[in-house]
């Protein structure tokens, strides 16, 4: 009990001198005083996530269509901003590609890098809500092991970003990250819209697909900032390196299993469904041995049949 008790004690030390390392500028604003609030909606999400389906087991799905709509465009506009604010703020700031330390003074195009990093965090508290939808709506088969390891992980560890080290490196991967949002929300908001516009929407698979590309530029950044040695927590990067790895992994088995493993399945369901109606090439054979063209269908036996009648009625 006495190894417990250090531990904890160790561990709120440990924390209390992380705050005097912490980023001044943002410790008042919203959320970001300690964590308990973020662990808390965290928590609040995962506790739906065993609840939620509970509760609509017996019920009827709900039609939400409006809602999404406005939701999912919403996350459209939100994304596009943040995009914006990064590239202006950065521009502006004359931040680098390759090492890009934190700069924690006051100067405003870096509290505007600050700002924009901050609402990044919150947008992913907000995307709680693709979840919460999926289960009111019980499309259950959506939330996957994928889905509820990004959402929870990603708002949860960019508390951390933005109480360190808002600014600097971190900029990079939250804006590619806000334009693939953008393309996402994007095509979830048309495909809200309905089956009219839901059958132009046939991009969805390259979705993923630019997602590992987006992981992969972002192992490839992290890997050139350490090998210049930049200004910036090197933990850090190596901790980003093993979870971008991880998406890598996750995203990567589910396009296997959505768009490839099922192919061969799609294939062979067409030419199952097309022996077992006997067609081949406008002429098909039953198991019953009937010849197939066309919509006629004729058993060699009663034609041979017929034709004896017929023979027989002309001797007569």
């Amino acid at each position: 009990m006495e190894i417990v008790t250090h531990l904890i004690n160790d561990t709120i030390e440990l924390y209390k001198w992380t705050l005097t390392i912490a980023d001044k500028r943002v410790e008042k604003w919203p959320l970001m005083d300690n964590p308990l609030p973020t662990l808390t909606i965290s928590t609040l999400y995962l506790l739906f996530l065993w609840l939620g389906p509970k509760y609509m087991k017996n019920r009827e799905p709900l039609q939400l269509r409006k809602i999404l709509i406005v939701y999912n465009f919403s996350m459209v506009i939100l994304n596009a901003f943040i995009f914006k604010e990064l590239f202006m703020a950065t521009r502006a700031a004359g931040y680098s590609y390759v090492c890009q330390p934190v700069n924690y003074s006051d100067d405003p195009n870096e509290i505007r890098v600050a700002g924009a990093l901050w609402w990044y965090f919150i947008s992913k508290g907000i995307e709680y809500l693709d979840t919460v939808f999926f289960i009111l709506r019980k499309k259950f088969n959506q939330v996957t092991f994928l889905h509820v390891y990004h959402h929870c992980t990603m708002f949860t560890l960019w508390w951390i970003g933005i109480k360190w080290v808002a600014g600097g490196q971190s900029f990079f991967g939250a804006h590619m990250n806000a334009m693939v949002h953008v393309l996402m929300y994007l095509y979830y908001g048309l495909a809200s819209c309905g089956p009219k516009i839901q059958k132009y929407l046939w991009w969805k698979k390259y979705l993923t697909i630019i997602q590992m590309i987006q992981f992969h530029f972002t192992i490839g950044h992290t890997a050139l900032s350490l090998y210049v040695n930049c200004d910036f927590p090197h933990w850090m990067h190596y901790s980003l390196i093993c979870y971008t790895i991880t998406f890598i992994i996750l995203f990567a088995n589910f396009y296997y299993q959505t768009y490839r493993r099922q192919q061969p399945r799609r294939d062979a369901s067409k030419a199952g469904r097309a022996l077992s109606n006997g067609t081949f090439n406008g002429l098909s054979k039953a198991a019953n041995g009937a010849v197939v063209t066309g919509s006629k269908e004729e058993n060699p036996q009663e034609n041979s049949g017929r034709r004896k009648r017929k023979g027989r009625a002309k001797r007569d």
